[in-house]
């Protein structure tokens, strides 16, 4: 028996897989703004509690899943359904809840980081749609890039303004926006159509590009360097929670495609009225355990079953309230942690320790989280609900957000209340709680002077080491697959690659949707049940499309001879 993984929560998310029997149903939707976005009907939805499994039926093949989150959630929610014997174990005592959060001094509860949900998060708007909830997003939100020397660039709603096609209608909708950034070194930016068509034209041209960082690629096609400090540093630093020069350029290609380019009003973002926790983690372990399945807190996995020919048998878990432990057999284990549980899980498995895809997850690395909530004594307004901070601290990003504005709860209270994040925020983590406080009052003030005479009366300081995934140059060698050489033991997370999603880098969506693979693998592997429908995101637009085919026959052919493009 190998022994020790831990089952805590996934890290606080701050916003080739193949040889299935069954074909994976992708299906395409149309959008529209905010709530009233129209999903295309979804083949497995069931109202919230419905179970393919009678009161009293023997339920069907058990599978264990690690790990709460999107990815956890959404993996034994539809296994659940399906009439699976699902058991969920988490570390936190209450999985899915805010009980298992923080609190300030004074009581308030905290919930670590604000998570946005972009436009081509189409799984979860169908999700929240399935839960049969009040609906739990904001509209689409304007919002400020800001520096010390003030507000640099505005992010508009681009599915309120005119469609054009990708690249021309960010271009022309946003040229007014930028505050210092002159229209020479805007028009720089149409230098990443090539990167953007190429970084995936073949398997050893993404890996040229993932070897690359992002700031190598940016000086290589001429991006200017009023734009790349004005705008692409800062986006990065809160995108990929890491500075340019720190992150593999085919993740940056791959992330920003995703979320700004791929279509114009891909760049939208919405936010939860309350704690994700509540509104939208909850009902989900509602809904798991309404259709059968287990969902256990406190729990901790000290051991893990694996037999000569491979195939994971059960697990041993230890109850941390009463230190008993108890085993689990299991005809599937879905793995949804982050890589650091990952790598303590390794460290402590040496049956592990001789498969190459989980000795390459040591190479792996975290970034660095801060995240914050401030009360004040008096309502300042600020002109965006959401923000970016860049130059405050040397090489770290922060956000933050208006929570009066963005939340249900702080509608009407009396002071204003933010939420403010850092990442990659080495130089602040030896910091005194007061020194980080200081630090976020000094940049709202600097953004909105009406917070020079506002008084900080209650706040919350988190740290999370190594939190979030560093998407390092040359990283994707290391990233896991979701199937790995263990016939019964899959992986599920947004750092996993592969997957056959159009949803990139560190995203909710592609965390949840990973879940939904997860299970469709079970599925697969144990042959009951019907697969998740799994929502893809917008196609490529016919003009992306087309270049996007012709680079991809000339790198086909140039490979074939043994040949290389000199522009890469």
């Amino acid at each position: 028996m190998e022994r020790g993984l831990q089952a805590g929560h996934c890290s606080p998310s701050f916003d080739g897989l193949g040889g299935f029997r069954r074909s994976l149903a992708i299906q395409r939707s149309s959008t529209g703004r905010g709530g009233d976005r129209r999903l295309c009907v979804v083949a497995v939805a069931r109202p919230m509690g419905a179970s393919t499994a009678s009161v009293g039926e023997k339920r069907g093949p058990k599978v264990v899943v690690v790990g709460g989150g999107w990815a956890g959630f959404g993996a034994a929610r539809h296994l659940s359904q399906e009439g699976y014997d699902v058991t969920l174990l988490d570390a936190a005592p209450n999985p899915g809840g805010l009980s298992a959060g923080w609190q300030t001094e004074q009581g308030r509860t905290v919930e670590a980081g604000m998570k946005g949900f972009w436009y081509q998060y189409h799984n979860i708007f169908a999700l929240a749609r399935e839960l049969d909830i009040d609906w739990p997003f904001t509209e689409f939100t304007r919002s400020g890039f800001w520096s010390p020397e003030g507000l640099s660039v505005e992010g508009p709603v681009f599915s309120q303004l005119p469609k054009l096609p990708t690249l021309l209608g960010q271009f022309v909708h946003t040229t007014r926006l930028f505050r210092r950034v002159p229209l020479a070194d805007q028009l720089t930016m149409f230098n990443m159509l090539y990167p953007v068509v190429d970084y995936d034209s073949t398997q050893k041209v993404y890996e040229k590009y993932d070897k690359m960082t992002a700031r190598e690629l940016f000086r290589q096609f001429g991006i200017s360097e009023r734009l790349y400090n004005e705008f692409l540093k800062p986006l990065l630093l809160v995108g990929l929670f890491a500075p340019p020069e720190e992150i593999s350029a085919a993740a940056m290609i791959g992330t920003m495609y995703f979320y700004a380019l791929a279509h114009q009003q891909d760049f939208d973002i919405c936010w939860c009225k309350g704690s994700v926790s509540e509104r939208l983690f909850q009902p989900m372990v509602e809904s798991i355990r309404a259709a059968g399945g287990v969902v256990q807190g406190s729990r901790v996995v000290v051991g893990v079953d694996i037999d000569s020919a491979g195939t994971v048998e059960g697990v041993v878990v230890k109850d941390t309230t009463t230190d008993r432990e108890s085993r689990i057999e299991a005809d599937a284990v879905i793995l949804a942690i982050s890589i650091k549980g990952m790598q303590k899980l390794i460290s402590m498995n040496s049956i592990l320790a001789t498969r190459p895809e989980f000795i390459k997850i040591m190479n792996l690395k975290g970034i660095d989280v801060i995240a914050t909530r401030l009360w004040f004594d008096k309502l300042v307004p600020t002109q965006f609900p959401s923000n970016v901070l860049s130059g405050f601290e040397q090489g770290v990003g922060g956000t933050f957000f208006n929570l009066n504005v963005l939340q249900d709860e702080y509608k009407d209270s009396e002071g204003t209340v933010i939420a403010a994040d850092f990442y990659h925020s080495n130089t602040l983590m030896p910091r005194t709680d007061a020194d980080v406080v200081k630090l976020v009052k000094s940049c709202l003030a600097s953004c909105e002077p009406g917070f020079e005479s506002a008084n900080v009366i209650d706040s919350k300081v988190l740290r999370f080491y190594g939190a979030v995934t560093h998407f390092s140059p040359g990283s994707y060698e290391s990233r896991p697959s979701q199937k790995t050489s263990f016939d019964n033991l899959y992986l599920a997370g947004d750092w996993v690659r592969d997957v056959p999603h159009g949803a990139n880098g560190l995203s909710q969506e592609r965390a949840y949707v990973t879940g939904l693979l997860a299970a469709n693998m079970v599925i697969d592997k144990l042959g009951a049940g019907r697969p998740a429908t799994i929502l893809d995101v917008e196609p490529d637009e016919p003009h992306i499309a087309a270049l996007k085919a012709v680079n991809r026959g000339l790198k086909s052919q140039l490979e074939g001879m043994g040949l290389t493009s000199p522009l890469i």
